[in-house]
């Protein structure tokens, strides 16, 4: 079923790519257009209740929403904040302190206490079994994350390869709060980095990415793989429309 899907994916790739590079106006459009879908997405998973248009509204016309709470509008902010960190790592290796400085974007207004480093003690994960390593051993586990993430390995195909690197940093959990927008994050960066979308998973799929996110914690990967990659197929067809109207 990968292959499959995986065959169309590139197909669409193909022909994304007889357009490149991109136009200016392109890429401005493409990231403004990808700067709220990815935060609205993302921050929605996490049970953040601003709608689409009213992420747009915080972020770019800096207004406040009635009835939301002031961490959901720190958490649009920053989000957008780390988005646009982003285009600064898709050509060069991803080092420790870029993956620090994500986290730092997000979460400087939640908790300036903790943003930008690693956890200083164990944490659970509610709704699983699942339990981290403990807090001591993040830093090495990232050492060897961050390692893994700037490898050229050839023995999976980019996308499968993003998967399995985005269940290994949830895992590893290294941070005390924003773990699954910072991987989200990490992932599309290796997704864009590869010359594919960005993954954005509608909040209509959160309960079957939470599902596939805790079987990964048991070894399973293969549910996680076909959900983010029948994510990126849907969205590489939708980003091929707009860039075929884009560069008329």
């Amino acid at each position: 079923m990968n292959k499959d899907i995986l065959n169309k994916i590139d197909s669409i790739k193909s022909a994304l790519d007889s357009h490149r590079p991109f136009p200016d106006h392109v890429v401005k459009q493409l990231r403004d257009y990808y700067r709220i879908g990815l935060t609205y997405s993302s921050n929605a998973i996490e049970g953040n209740t601003l709608t689409e248009s009213e992420t747009k509204v915080v972020i770019e016309d800096g207004l406040t929403i009635g009835g939301k709470t002031l961490r959901e509008h720190y958490e649009a902010v920053g989000h957008a904040k780390a988005y646009d960190h982003i285009y600064s790592l898709l050509a060069k290796e991803i080092s420790e302190e870029d993956v620090l400085h994500l986290h730092k974007y997000f979460f400087q207004q939640i908790d300036p206490g903790s943003a930008g480093s690693y956890r200083r003690r164990n944490v659970i994960i509610t709704g699983t079994d699942y339990i981290p390593p403990d807090y001591s051993e993040v830093p090495a586990l990232m050492m060897k994350h961050i390692k893994d993430l700037n490898s050229d390995t050839q023995d999976k195909h980019p996308l499968e390869k993003a998967c399995d690197l985005h269940a290994a940093f949830e895992a590893i959990h290294p941070f005390i709060d924003g773990n699954g927008r910072i991987g989200r994050l990490l992932l599309s960066i290796l997704t864009m980095k590869n010359g594919y979308c960005p993954v954005i998973i509608p909040p209509v799929r959160r309960a079957d990415y939470i599902a596939a996110m805790q079987k990964t914690n048991k070894g399973n990967l293969r549910a996680l793989r076909v959900l983010i990659l029948n994510v990126v197929y849907e969205e590489m067809k939708s980003l091929k429309k707009l860039v075929e109207k884009l560069v008329r």
